[in-house]
């Protein structure tokens, strides 16, 4: 939401976009501690936020997609649990793009 501009969603994706901010400022500030902070910015995910969506607003998620699909809530709770675990102990500062490849504002 904060790569495209889109009518309707000025209060949205004004909150993402402090949410890349504060990612990327808790990380240096917690870094000396051994901390880390990334943010996962997920596309459109098949969920009840979703539900109101239109069949056509879907259809346009769904191509945009390199996957030509909708997200699932398991697909972004791997990356979640990716950076939450040791193994993703040297990434840090990270917005990490979990769109499907997606790269229009659907």
């Amino acid at each position: 939401m904060t790569r495209v501009a889109t009518p309707g969603t000025i209060a949205y994706s004004m909150t993402k976009g402090a949410l890349n901010v504060l990612t990327h400022t808790l990380a240096a500030a917690l870094g000396s501690r051994d901390i880390t902070v990334n943010s996962v910015a997920p596309g459109v995910i098949e969920t009840d936020m979703n539900a109101a969506l239109t069949e056509e607003h879907l259809a346009a998620a769904r191509a945009a997609s390199t996957f030509k699909r909708l997200g699932t809530p398991d697909d972004i709770a791997d990356i979640i649990a990716f950076v939450a675990s040791d193994d993703a102990r040297w990434v840090t500062g990270q917005y990490i793009d979990a769109t499907g490849g997606a790269k229009l504002g659907v």
